[in-house]
C-alpha cells in the first residue's frame, strides 16, 4: 500500500507525476496559501507533507498523528518548529544548492538596478521627463571595482562573490559564522567583523538564514555604520532586517539605496513607505523563480519526501533534525 501524502502548494506537473508513482496523494492546486484549518483536515491520515512556508508547529503536529516527514520546497526552513518536530520525531528536509546560481543572478540584478537607478530612470523616460538638459541629477554609481561585502558566505553568498570578483573586478569582503578558507583562496575574499564589513563595503548583501539570533540582524546601529554611498541588498528573509530602521535610513539618505526581494510582511502592505521610494528596487520574493530552477527544486523536494517515507535517509535532511534519523 502506497503512503499517503499531501502536496500543499502548486508544483510542476513532472513533480506531481513523480510523487504519483510512489505515493497516494491529495493536493492544493490554487495560487493562494492553503487555509490552515483545511490543511489540518487533510493531514489527518497523511504520512508526508510537501510544502513551502507552512508553519510546522505543535498545533499542526497534533492534527497529523501519522506524519513522518515534511519536505520544504525551499532552502529556508524557518517555518519549522525544530523542537516540536524533534519531540514528535518528524523529519524535515529542504532544497539547497539547486537554486544557488539563480538567486545569485537575481542579487546581481538588484545591485545593478539600484546603482544605475534602472527602474527609476525607466519611469523617467516613460513619463516624458527626458530632455537634452539632463545632468547629474540622473547619475548613478559604478559597480565595477567596488567593494562587495557579503554577510552569510554560504553557497549563494559564494556564488554572488564569484560573479562580483570575476564579472566586475570587485573586492570581496565577507562575514560568516565560520571562516571560509576555500573562498578566501579562490576569490581573494577577506574576512571582516560585521562592523568592519559595514563600514568598508560599497555593496552589502545579506544572505543569512532566519534564526532567533539573526532576527533584525541589520537595524538602526548597522545602517548608521554604512557609507552614505552604500547600497544594501536583502535576498535572505525579510525579518533579518529591522524594516522600520531601514526605511528611516533610506529617508534620511544614510545610505544610497536598497534592493529587496524579501520583506517583514509578504505580500507587502499597500501602505508600506518603501512603495513610494525612488531609491529602492522591490521584487516579490522571486529569488529562485525560473521555470528550470523551480522544477529542480520540486524534484529534489519530492525525492526527499519519498526517500524518507521509504526508510532511506533523505539527501537534504536539515542539520538540526539529523539526530532523529541517527537515534
Amino acid at each position: 500500500m502506497k503512503p499517503q501524502v499531501y502536496i500543499a502548494r502548486k508544483v510542476p506537473a513532472e513533480v506531481e507525476d513523480y510523487i504519483a508513482q510512489h505515493c497516494s496523494y491529495k493536493k492544493w492546486d490554487r495560487l493562494e496559501p492553503i487555509p490552515r484549518d483545511y490543511l489540518f483536515e487533510q493531514l489527518a491520515d497523511c504520512e508526508g507533507l510537501l510544502t513551502s512556508g507552512t508553519r510546522i508547529d505543535q498545533e499542526l503536529l497534533e492534527h497529523s498523528p501519522k506524519l513522518k516527514v515534511v519536505s520544504n520546497f525551499s532552502v529556508g526552513y524557518n517555518n519549522f518548529d525544530l523542537e516540536a518536530m524533534r519531540s514528535r520525531r518528524v523529519l524535515g528536509t529542504n532544497t539547497p544548492k539547486v537554486l544557488d546560481d539563480t538567486v545569485a543572478d537575481l542579487i546581481l540584478s538588484l545591485m545593478l538596478s539600484v546603482a544605475r537607478r534602472v527602474p527609476e530612470l525607466d519611469r523617467y523616460v516613460r513619463h516624458g521627463h527626458w530632455s537634452s538638459k539632463d545632468d547629474e541629477s540622473i547619475f548613478g554609481l559604478d559597480v565595477h571595482h567596488k567593494t562587495l561585502g557579503i554577510i552569510g558566505m554560504g553557497n549563494i553568498g559564494q556564488a554572488v562573490a564569484h560573479r562580483g570578483k570575476w564579472g566586475f573586478g570587485m573586492n570581496i569582503l565577507y562575514h560568516s559564522r565560520q571562516r571560509k578558507p576555500d573562498a578566501e583562496q579562490a576569490l581573494g575574499a577577506e574576512y571582516r567583523s560585521k562592523e568592519e564589513l559595514l563600514r568598508e563595503s560599497d555593496f552589502i548583501v545579506l544572505m543569512t538564514p532566519l534564526t532567533p539570533e539573526t532576527r533584525h540582524y541589520i537595524g538602526e546601529r548597522e545602517f548608521a555604520l554604512m557609507k552614505p554611498s552604500a547600497i544594501f541588498i536583502n535576498a535572505s528573509r525579510g525579518a533579518t532586517v529591522d524594516e522600520a530602521a531601514m526605511i528611516d535610513a533610506l529617508r534620511q539618505k544614510q545610505i544610497f539605496g536598497a534592493g529587496l526581494d524579501v520583506f517583514e510582511q509578504e505580500p507587502v502592505d499597500p501602505n508600506n513607505p518603501l512603495l513610494t521610494m525612488d531609491n529602492v528596487v522591490l521584487l516579490p520574493h522571486i529569488g529562485s523563480a525560473t521555470s528550470q530552477t523551480r522544477l529542480e527544486m520540486g524534484m529534489l523536494a519530492a525525492r526527499n519526501l519519498i526517500d524518507a517515507l521509504n526508510g532511506r535517509r533523505p539527501a537534504q535532511l536539515v542539520r538540526e533534525l539529523q539526530s532523529i534519523y541517527e537515534s
